[in-house]
């Protein structure tokens, strides 16, 4: 179970060892987490650490984006760390094999028929794959199955 108090043991035991990649990122989600806490008003729960560490990883995401187009590929290596060690907190991706099983799965689940049922199925999908896929994927995925229908 992921907790705050991991990630603090985690970035003291980064500090102990002089992983600099490893207490940046620690020290970046634990200030993510500080901030939703007083957004909150109160600690976070683990779906929300988990919320909080995938927001960091799709910032970091959109920088190496932004860094490629500037041909900065120091920064690109630099983030590209930091993305592989927040993979160790979040849950395993769902492949795209496991992701159209379970659309169709919620598709059949609230009978729906056509493109006008987007909007449902994403509101039943959504909470099952939520940080094991990019809602955007699901998204083109649930378009595409109920435009076959």
């Amino acid at each position: 179970m992921l907790t705050k108090e991991a990630l603090e043991a985690d970035l003291k035991s980064a500090m102990r060892a002089g992983d600099d990649v490893r207490k940046r990122t620690l020290r970046m989600v634990l200030t993510a987490i500080k901030l939703a806490e007083v957004d909150r008003r109160g600690p976070l729960d683990e779906p929300s650490l988990l919320a909080a560490i995938q927001k960091e990883a799709k910032a970091r995401r959109e920088t190496i984006e932004e860094a490629k187009r500037a041909n900065r590929n120091d920064i690109v290596a630099a983030t590209k760390a930091e993305i592989d060690f927040l993979q160790y907190y979040l849950p395993q991706p769902l492949t795209p094999d496991e992701l159209e099983t379970l659309a169709r799965q919620v598709i059949d689940e609230v009978e729906a028929s056509g493109p006008g049922f987007v909007g449902k199925v994403m509101k039943v999908l959504m909470p099952r794959v939520q940080g094991r896929a990019d809602g955007k994927v699901v998204n083109v995925l649930v378009r595409n199955l109920l435009n076959e229908l």
